[in-house]
C-alpha cells in the first residue's frame, strides 16, 4: 500500500509509509514471464555482478513494463535488493559474500584478457 497514488519521493523516503511485498502478489504466469524479462534485460546490456531489473505492471490490463535496470541497487533499510534476495534464500552475509566472489571473478577475467594490436 502507498499513502499516495503515485510511488514518489515523499512517500518512500519521508512519510514512511510504503512497503516491500515479498512475495509480489503476481501469478505464476506473470511471475515466469517478469524473471524471464529480467534475465534477458541484464544480458541485453550485459550487467555483471549486482542489479536489479524493475518493472511497472499496469493493473487494468496485466501488462508487465520494464521500467529501469538498477545498477546500484541500495543496501539500507528500506532497500529492496537485499530484502528479495533474503526472501529467496540467499542471507545478507551470504550475498555480500557472493558479490565479493563475482567481483573477484571478473577482476581475474580481466586480468587474464590480452590485448593485441
Amino acid at each position: 500500500d502507498l499513502s499516495k497514488e503515485f510511488y514518489d519521493y515523499e512517500d518512500k523516503y519521508v512519510l514512511n509509509q510504503a512497503r516491500t511485498e515479498l512475495p509480489a502478489n503476481l501469478s505464476k504466469e506473470q511471475t515466469a514471464e517478469l524473471r524471464r524479462l529480467a534475465v534477458e534485460c541484464y544480458k541485453a546490456v550485459e550487467c555483471e555482478g549486482m542489479g536489479r531489473v524493475d518493472f511497472l505492471l499496469e493493473n487494468r490490463t496485466g501488462t508487465l513494463y520494464i521500467n529501469e535496470i538498477n545498477t546500484i541497487p541500495g543496501f539500507t533499510s528500506i532497500s529492496m535488493y537485499p530484502k528479495m534476495w533474503e526472501h529467496a534464500g540467499l542471507a545478507y552475509p551470504k550475498l555480500l559474500d557472493r558479490l565479493i566472489e563475482l567481483a573477484i571473478e571478473r577482476h581475474k577475467a580481466k586480468v587474464a584478457t590480452r590485448f593485441t594490436r
